[in-house]
């Protein structure tokens, strides 16, 4: 029986099967923005030709699909998503416009306030209120929330956020308006703060309410297509949805909490990379995943990444739990382009997947850096996607000698320049996510992958001084293949603002045990896996604005002398993030969170690719500095233990890695390629 993973990038949709044996297959397809779903099932038809059958053999033979998506990033950050109108205390419409007083260049008067989601007309206020406590100040007035539904109705909102004050303490006053609007506006997708991010503050709650509102009919749309298209062609399993925090939900769910899959496509590399680290037996990961459009950048210690919920999707917050993952504009496709002052630039603008870049002749005429690394023979232009395209050198020639004309250089130069500008970019973003966070990158192995990433991963390990590059076999299709090492993952919080010795061990217990047994009914009766529960807490010394997360792991929540190991546990998680603590203040419990985890089948060992001798390599022309002839190796015919000197390329359908001098690169078991740089 298979699994498969799909994940719908910029320019492709990449598919990885895997059988109960460990044989692992792959695929790519062109993206389809207007209708991603599209693309899944062309990609599905050449997974199914890979596998030597056809579709509706290939989904009679599946029984998972584990999809990560962008349809919820792209309809947020292209203001794409529902005509959504909003809900909220009387007084309280323009928390959402407000923000939080900050913008993101402080000091620029002349920077505009970023545009709501909601424009002010359709925020309508509400009589009700709760107190911080969540007694009733004012009771909910039916008369005012249905004028205000009617007056939503009549503006033609697809989506309605409602918003109360107070309400993650009690949600009474939300459910009864959902009751009001499945009766006035039977067709609107409604999305309560309470169920959507129960705790306190106000803005950030509103906030991941609207975006919530905002994504949830887009997304809902595509599943829709997406489940219409697999059922018409046989596929009769299930489909699960891959969540910004790492874990994975039913398609249900994920329309649901739409928000919570605005990081899907990223979060499966991440999970990858958390595979991949329990098979390399290195916790110490930066995780590199250069695709097609943009570079998604995250950090691994002790084989697990950092979860955060101050995460901002273009202009919006989303406080929702999301793996900290730092993107840059930067992939193959990413546009080089020459300013005013005749400095060189790399992205972010990028040639996506249509036109996508000069050299896939569909139009494009921007230099690229695809481009820039076919024109310096690092990609075999009758090799790309294993042959079924071919790429276009004379476009190619004629947009990089657009950018070479600006700068004053030769064709070669200027290509070359486009290949370093983006790499010292990308080394930039693993600086964000490393040295500014007080982490050396030299202590970590960098994990390489998507498509665009192994003609780069060495000159930027070089640039940060890490000596170790691992790339998988499947490196162009690793978030697909990561999906499918993932569990299936409810995340709740609760907020209880006291000081630590108030709050007591016991209510601290009470809050654990009942988001735990929300955790397993959402799971399900049916659901026969093994159940985790993961803790944490979010603390602050008394006199601090901010809190900071606090992992539980390890605690025994029954131990009579819980509260002091929670605050002793604060005080280290303290001292780690800003080198000092102080044990003489109080300290103040804010939210109380859970994660329950239903364990899905493990992901079986991928099977070793070949142990006879070796393939012969081809070789090439390339440029490193100079023309030089390097050999070329096939990345299904390495042995096991091989040992490959730079300079060398290898390559495979989907993907290309290049070694310089003074590195070498040894094959696994698994056919990876183990790199270090002296």
């Amino acid at each position: 029986m298979l699994r498969v993973g799909v994940d719908v990038g910029g320019t492709f949709t990449d598919l990885v099967g895997v059988d109960d044996a460990g044989r692992v297959s792959l695929a790519k397809s062109a993206s389809t923005p207007a209708d991603p779903s599209i693309g899944v099932m062309d990609g599905l038809g050449l997974l199914a030709a890979e596998l030597g059958t056809d579709l509706a053999g290939l989904l009679a033979d599946t029984g998972l699909i584990v999809h990560g998506t962008t349809v919820a990033t792209n309809a947020l950050l292209e203001r794409k998503g529902a005509k959504v109108g909003m809900l909220t205390t009387a007084g309280h419409r323009d928390v959402i416009e407000m923000r939080e007083g900050l913008k993101d260049d402080r000091y620029n008067l002349r920077m505009p306030p970023p545009v709501p989601l909601v424009p002010r007309a359709r925020r309508l206020d509400v009589t009700e209120r709760l107190r911080f406590d969540g007694r009733v100040e004012t009771p909910l007035s039916k008369t005012s929330a249905e004028a205000a539904i009617r007056r939503l109705a009549a503006a033609g909102v697809g989506a309605v956020a409602v918003c109360y004050l107070h309400a993650y303490r009690d949600p009474r006053h939300e459910r009864e308006t959902r009751k009001l609007l499945a009766r006035l506006l039977p067709d609107a997708y409604v999305s309560l703060s309470s169920e959507v991010l129960a705790q306190i503050k106000e803005y950030e709650r509103f906030c991941t309410t609207v975006v919530n509102a905002y994504v949830g009919p887009v997304l809902g749309r595509y599943l829709g297509n997406l489940g219409s298209r697999l059922r018409k062609a046989g596929y009769q399993g299930d489909v699960l949805i891959m969540q910004s925090h790492g874990g994975v939900a039913t398609i249900a769910d994920s329309v649901r909490l739409a928000a919570g899959a605005v990081l899907s496509g990223p979060a499966g590399g991440i999970a990858a990379s958390r595979h991949a680290s329990r098979l390399l037996g290195e916790g110490n990961l930066i995780s590199f995943d250069m695709g097609g459009t943009s570079t998604d950048i995250a950090l691994l210690e002790g084989g697990e990444p950092h979860l955060t919920g101050d995460k901002a999707v273009g202009a919006s917050k989303v406080a929702l739990p999301s793996i900290d993952i730092h993107t840059l504009g930067a992939g193959g496709g990413s546009i080089a382009r020459v300013d005013a002052g005749g400095i060189l630039h790399v992205g972010p603008e990028s040639a996506g997947a249509v036109p996508g870049p000069a050299c896939y002749g569909r139009g494009g005429t921007a230099a690229t850096v695809t481009d820039a690394n076919l024109v310096l023979g690092l990609l075999d232009p009758a090799g790309f996607l294993g042959g079924r395209a071919r790429l276009d050198t004379a476009a190619v020639q004629t947009a990089v000698e657009g950018v070479a004309a600006k700068l004053g250089l030769g064709l070669l130069p200027a290509a070359e320049g486009i290949h370093r500008v983006v790499n010292t970019n990308m080394a930039e973003g693993i600086r964000l996510v490393s040295v500014r966070r007080g982490a050396d990158p030299r202590r970590f192995t960098l994990l390489s992958f998507g498509g665009a990433a192994g003609l780069h991963i060495t000159e930027v390990a070089r640039m940060l001084e890490i000596n170790r590059v691992v790339v998988p076999r499947v490196a162009s299709v690793l978030s697909a293949w990561g999906m499918l090492a993932t569990d299936l993952r409810y995340e709740f919080v609760r907020t209880h603002v006291g000081e630590a010795g108030q709050v007591g061990a016991g209510r601290l217990r009470k809050l654990f045990a009942e988001m735990e047994s929300e955790g397993r009914q959402r799971l399900g009766t049916s659901f026969a896996g093994q159940v985790d529960v993961r803790r944490s807490v979010d603390m602050r010394y008394g006199e601090q604005t901010f809190e900071i997360q606090v992992p539980l792991d390890g605690v025994d929540v029954e131990a009579k002398d819980l509260m002091e190991q929670v605050v002793e546990r604060f005080h280290k998680r303290h001292e780690e993030l800003y080198t000092y603590s102080a044990p003489g203040q109080d300290v103040v419990l804010v939210n109380v969170r859970a994660a329950v985890i239903g364990r899905l089948p493990a992901l079986p060992a991928e099977q070793s690719r070949r142990v006879g001798a070796p393939a012969a390599p081809r070789s090439r022309r390339v440029y490193l500095e100079r023309w030089i002839e390097v050999p070329v190796y096939a990345m299904d015919g390495l042995a096991e233990g091989q040992e490959v000197k730079g300079p060398a390329i290898f390559e495979s359908a989907t993907t290309t890695v290049l070694i310089r001098a003074r590195e070498r690169a040894v094959v696994t078991a698994e056919g990876w390629l183990d790199i270090r740089l002296s």
